[in-house]
């Protein structure tokens, strides 16, 4: 059973898409050790050169459905049309084995493991700006215009609830943002001020 005495493994990562979350999780991974990215379950297909319980665990929607009627899921949301989780199982096993874990979630799912007993260490990535983020949107070129425009709503919901979490970082130069997330991880380091950061929020808000 996950428990309030689990509190020093289990990492909480959230941004808007675009923000360079993924790059900052997988730079973290490759150079460090005894830190793994839990591997959520997904009804979405796979895409090409993504392997079952690697990237994903990839399941119909009524296994989903099957497993979240039995509260197999310390977290799930639909996101885009596609139903994601974290199972209670796969966690325990990471955990009991002594191994940081990173939770790449949305905020929706934040928000079910913050109402839970779980104790965790959220971090929000922030973006310099919605200007910004949109550039980087657009470079990535993996999304048409319409779903561009989503994502930059969705955005703005999700920043509306970074407050919420442990620590913000901001990801305006990819290593000073790499720095004091892996102090906050492998140091237990919260950001000793991070004034400016929740100003950089505020605007993005306004």
């Amino acid at each position: 059973m996950l428990s309030k005495e689990d509190k020093t493994s289990l990492f909480i990562l959230s941004a808007p898409s675009g923000t360079g979350k993924s790059s900052l999780i997988k730079h973290l991974i490759q150079s460090e050790k005894n830190i793994e990215l839990s591997v959520s379950a997904t009804t979405r297909p796979p895409r090409d050169g993504e392997i079952n319980a690697e990237h994903y665990f990839f399941i119909s929607k009524e296994e989903f459905d099957d497993l979240k009627n039995k509260n197999a899921f310390l977290e799930h949301a639909t996101v885009y049309n596609h139903q994601y989780g974290t199972l209670r199982s796969y966690v325990e096993k990471k955990i009991n084995a002594n191994i940081n874990l990173i939770l790449d979630i949305d905020t929706q799912g934040f928000k079910q493991i913050k109402e839970s007993n779980i104790v965790s260490t959220s971090i929000f990535i922030l973006p310099p700006s919605i200007i910004e983020l949109e550039k980087r949107l657009i470079e990535r070129n993996l999304d048409s215009n319409d779903v561009i425009k989503l994502r930059l709503e969705n955005a703005k919901k999700e920043l509306d609830i970074a407050y919420e979490y442990d620590c913000i970082v901001l990801n305006d130069d990819f290593n000073r943002a790499f720095e004091p997330l892996k102090s906050i991880i492998f140091f237990k380091k919260e950001i000793q001020d991070d004034t400016q950061n929740k100003k950089i929020l505020r605007d993005l808000l306004s």
